[in-house]
């Protein structure tokens, strides 16, 4: 019998795709994978990250050994911009940044290599939970105290991170005067300068909140929680599944309590902008640029594995008291590259407001 050209050519597509995928399945066999947090050890995103590579590897064909490496700076910007100008583009290093979306969308001078040349393979969204010491004049008993605080000192990451300028356009849209502290070595830094009396209002990450404020400073009366931000699709507010059990109202509704009325003006339209895409891209995985793509869709079909995978619920609700959320979809990555162009318009706001955060902030002690 002969064959005809077309079968021919469609037994060979067939097995030209069963041998790639055999050998995507191989990649990983025998190596190391290594997830690199651009905040410093022993904070929400290195605890984050340590959770994930406990179970993560397992899930990945060829099972690799999995390394978490911390690498913090500059609110997060050094280990970003080392996983793409720096770091092996063999598949062995992964980023899991947080905030990296947001950084990116409000620069205003070119990088060595461009954010959305990245390989972004999944995101986490989240929100962030303010709170402040319970000492603050004249007395905060209840979160609607805020609007009458005396002496407020804000204690920050970087002038241009998410953390400080949510914390900035919450406060400035709520018409309260401040003292902005900033450039403390990650959120424990900033929490440990809360503490000690150098700051008193600061946000952090539901983990941290949850594993770490809640038990050792608002059960103890130090700290009272204030608000959180809700997560904004352009259209509505929505509740994080995060803080939909903690006794916490969102920002737009404590304005309202304080104010009496709904925010509005250009502020609140630069709160929304920042809400709207940091919080669906708290945290992401993304390889560097150029990584093999054998490397890209094993750890793009182990994710789904994991969100299913009980043993890693089990750990983060311990960690967390909650399960962080991996999403994975066919169309993350032009995503994230098309959400994080913004506007000449909103670029200009924003570094505008950091210039002038800048000149009247101070710096932490190193």
């Amino acid at each position: 019998m002969i064959c005809s050209k077309e079968f021919v050519l469609a037994v060979a597509s067939l097995w030209i795709g069963a041998a790639s995928q055999a050998a995507g399945a191989d990649f990983y066999a025998g190596k190391r994978l290594t997830i690199l947090v651009n905040y410093a050890a022993g904070g929400p995103a290195d605890i984050d990250a340590r959770v994930l590579a406990k179970h993560l590897g397992r899930h990945i064909e060829g099972k690799p050994t999995m390394i978490v490496q911390n690498m913090d700076g500059a609110g997060g910007v050094v280990g970003i911009n080392y996983i793409g100008e720096v770091a092996p583009r063999d598949g062995s290093v992964v980023g899991q940044f947080t905030t990296g979306g947001w950084q990116y969308a409000i620069e205003t001078k070119q990088r060595k290599v461009d954010f959305r040349t990245y390989e972004f393979v999944a995101l986490q969204a989240s929100t962030s939970i303010y709170y402040a010491r319970t000492d603050v004049k004249p007395g905060l008993k209840t979160a609607v105290d805020l609007g009458r605080a005396d002496g407020l000192i804000v204690g920050g990451l970087s002038v241009d991170s998410s953390k400080d300028l949510l914390l900035r356009l919450s406060l400035d849209l709520l018409g309260l005067k401040y003292k902005y502290v900033t450039s403390y070595r990650g959120t424990n830094g900033v929490r440990l300068a809360l503490q000690q009396g150098e700051v008193n209002i600061t946000s952090e990450s539901p983990p941290a909140y949850r594993g770490i404020v809640e038990p050792a400073l608002v059960s103890k009366g130090d700290v009272i929680p204030l608000f959180y931000d809700p997560y904004w699709d352009g259209k509505v507010f929505t509740v994080p599944k995060e803080v939909a059990d903690l006794p916490i109202v969102s920002f737009p509704e404590l304005y309202k309590k304080i104010k009496g009325e709904a925010p509005k003006g250009e502020l609140w339209e630069h709160y929304l902008t920042v809400i709207g895409l940091n919080g669906k891209m708290y945290r992401m995985l993304a390889f560097p640029p150029g990584t093999p793509k054998e490397a890209i869709e094993a750890l793009r079909m182990a994710v789904p594995k994991l969100v299913k995978d009980e043993e890693y619920a089990a750990d983060s609700m311990k960690a967390f008291g909650y399960v962080p959320e991996w999403v994975e979809e066919s169309g993350t990555a032009e995503w994230v590259r098309k959400t994080v162009q913004t506007s000449p318009e909103m670029k200009r706001f924003f570094a505008d407001y950091i210039a002038r955060a800048s000149r009247e902030g101070s710096t932490a002690k190193p």
